[in-house]
């Protein structure tokens, strides 16, 4: 485990040379990288999106990535690849779409049409596309960041729910602080530092830490309170739909992930806590009534509020207790 938590601290430490102050939000992304999931980033446009995506890639070596710009007029074809006749060979032969890529970056994925966002539902649950009746397997590690403006709406098409509940988390890189952006200012003056990023591990660095993640050890408690957060999610007021069950698989996942990441071989009930909005709030449906409360105090406190009431729901392990001795003292 020594020797996995190293990999995974090399790993976070090649991206932040490049993104910098943003080490909480990387390290979410990475452990949807090792979770074999995929990360919806809902912000503005020059919060450093595509250099994430390149720097993953740039520090995993033989990795590829791609970037697709999302259009009205994008068709499934450009993203999937099409197969085109070949007039010497007499034939058809098949070209590749840029989703064939160890990461691609999928930008402003809701202003395609939803046939062609429907093409990357196989891609992102399957990691294969399926072309002319041929089912064709995508590169491994396979990791689509794909992006939405929260401010422009216009001319969009919203993603159904069955498709946001694909995407393993979701989260924001926002802006940087002052002195990070001093610094990326002051890293851009001759090149920018993509330039000078070199791979620090291989593809199989990545599937042995994509097995770690399986040894990393969760109590049977701490499980069992996972599932009843998310449990929770289903009858708390101001809420339509709530998560299911891969909710459930996927935070108990990325509390394994996150904890690796954080150098330890061993969740803890703060790893749940923190992962919980990231990795379940773009999965429920939200009656009207909380999205005009929402609207009106802001969606990162009526998130706040919202996982309040879950916690109420469903306590942290260990807080009854804590609870019957102050009473007792």
């Amino acid at each position: 485990m020594n020797g996995s938590t190293a990999l995974a601290a090399r790993l976070l430490a090649n991206v932040e040379t490049v993104v910098l102050g943003k080490t909480e939000e990387i390290k979410l992304v990475l452990s949807a990288l090792l979770c074999g999931g995929h990360v919806l980033l809902e912000d503005v446009p020059g919060t450093a999106k595509t250099i994430l995506a390149r720097a993953i890639a740039g520090s995993i070596e033989g990795a590829t990535n791609q970037r697709i710009q999302c259009t009205p007029d994008l068709q499934p074809t450009d993203v999937t690849g099409l197969s085109v006749f070949d007039q010497r060979e007499r034939d058809f032969e098949f070209r590749p779409g840029p989703v064939f890529a160890n990461v691609v970056l999928v930008d402003e994925i809701n202003r395609a049409m939803p046939k062609t966002q429907s093409a990357l539902l196989e891609a992102m649950a399957e990691q294969q596309v399926t072309i002319d009746g041929v089912t064709r397997s995508l590169p491994d590690p396979f990791l689509v960041l794909a992006t939405e403006n929260p401010i422009e709406q216009e001319g969009t098409f919203p993603l159904p729910e069955a498709q946001l509940d694909r995407f393993f988390l979701r989260t924001a890189l926002g802006y940087p602080g002052e002195d990070d952006e001093v610094r990326i200012v002051e890293q851009q003056v001759r090149a920018h530092p993509l330039s000078r990023l070199q791979p620090v591990l291989g593809v199989n660095d990545v599937n042995a830490l994509r097995d770690a993640v399986h040894d990393v050890y969760i109590d049977p408690i701490v499980r069992r309170w996972v599932i009843r957060l998310v449990r929770a999610t289903r009858v708390t007021d101001g809420v339509a739909i709530g998560a299911s069950v891969r909710g459930s698989l996927a935070l108990e996942r990325a509390a394994r992930a996150w904890a690796l990441l954080g150098g330890r071989d061993f969740v803890t009930p703060v790893d749940v806590e923190e992962l919980f909005l990231p990795v379940v709030m773009h999965r429920i449906v939200f009656t009207p009534s909380f999205v005009a409360e929402a609207r009106e105090i802001g969606w990162t406190e009526a998130a706040a509020r919202f996982r309040e009431r879950c916690l109420e729901l469903a306590p942290r392990p260990g807080e009854e207790l804590e609870a019957q001795a102050a009473a007792a003292s």
